[in-house]
């Protein structure tokens, strides 16, 4: 007997009728008002999941934030970098092309969900502030990491994932950066929206060089941040890839990226500023300048590990239908 059958399945002659025995189609009326239920509760919960996003994303100041021109153009700004990576992550997927509407889609989604994680983060923080030098690395590895990694994988999964065109291990790490770049998108927003605010020159601010002139120093900052973010929930995609072909072990494939990407990006968070002080110190450069250095050996070393990644199924891909890789950095 198949162990994966009903025994009564499993046992039967194929021209038996089980409906409703140990099979079950959609043969009554019954049948299909059950059916049509179903599909119109899966359908309303995603779109209650995305409304409750975008009035979250009014609440906060989001959308004053997307919408104000000056705001808006120190935001493209500060996207440069974490854009420029999710670019390359696009350009190594060696299979199918991934379709804009999904891609655009995913950025959106992730725009919306990272609301779920500031409410969450700014609850959170609280609870943890009393405990000393030890509370923000734990603030960051219990809550920030898995947190913010968590909504922007669900960007991933509440739409492109269940996609047909979704066919492939590496989509998952392509979705996955795209998801970041928007998670990033909205961050850096509100953190140029917050500053410009506190330093009273928000008001008086318009597009060209005064704003750079204004807002230069956060841009820049965020600029630093962003590719982290791509870094990291491309990794998480990566693995919801891999679990989506590997359905008996779906569950802990998910979580291992998750633990991968949340750790990555915790650590990243409780070491920065002590990174970049030691850079500082040892080579006598500015501020801004030794949290570069930081930054770059952090998601040099980050970055090559996701990079690798894709260098093998870029390699694997190639030798199994036939074509021998050219580039030798897939060899990676």
């Amino acid at each position: 007997m198949d162990d994966t059958q009903e025994p009564v399945e499993a046992a039967a002659e194929e021209s038996r009728d089980l409906y409703e025995i140990a099979s079950w189609e959609e043969r009554t009326s019954i049948d299909g008002a059950a059916v049509a239920l179903y599909w119109l509760l899966t359908r309303a919960a995603k779109w209650i999941v995305v409304l409750l996003a975008l009035g979250i994303l009014a609440g906060i100041g989001g959308l004053a934030a997307l919408s104000d021109p000056a705001v808006g153009m120190l935001t493209l700004l500060s996207v440069v970098p974490a854009a420029g990576l999710t670019i390359y992550v696009y350009r190594s997927d060696v299979t199918d092309a991934e379709p804009l509407s999904l891609l655009v889609t995913t950025f959106l989604l992730s725009i919306l969900f990272a609301t779920f994680a500031a409410v969450f983060n700014s609850t959170a923080e609280r609870f943890f502030e009393p405990l000393g030098v030890l509370g923000m690395p734990l603030f960051f590895f219990l809550i920030v990491g898995p947190g913010e990694e968590t909504v922007k994988l669900l960007a991933v999964r509440l739409y492109a994932y269940t996609d047909r065109r979704f066919d492939a291990v590496i989509d998952g790490a392509v979705y996955g950066a795209v998801a970041g770049l928007g998670f990033a998108t909205i961050e850096n927003s509100l953190y140029i929206l917050r500053q410009l605010s506190e330093s009273g020159e928000l008001a008086e601010l318009t597009i060209g060089l005064s704003a750079v002139a204004a807002g230069g120093d956060i841009t820049a900052v965020r600029a630093l941040a962003g590719p982290g973010h791509v870094i990291y929930s491309s990794i998480a995609g990566y693995y919801l890839g891999l679990a989506k072909f590997n359905p008996a072990n779906r569950g802990p494939i998910v979580v291992k990226g998750l633990l991968l990407a949340a750790a990555i990006h915790a650590t990243y968070n409780s070491t920065v500023s002590i990174g970049s002080y030691v850079v500082t110190s040892i080579t006598g450069l500015p501020g801004l300048g030794g949290f570069l250095v930081y930054v770059i050996i952090f998601d040099s070393i980050f970055g090559l590990f996701l990079l690798r990644k894709l260098w093998r199924y870029r390699r694997h891909y190639l030798e199994t239908n036939g074509t021998e890789p050219a580039d030798p950095t897939a060899e990676g």
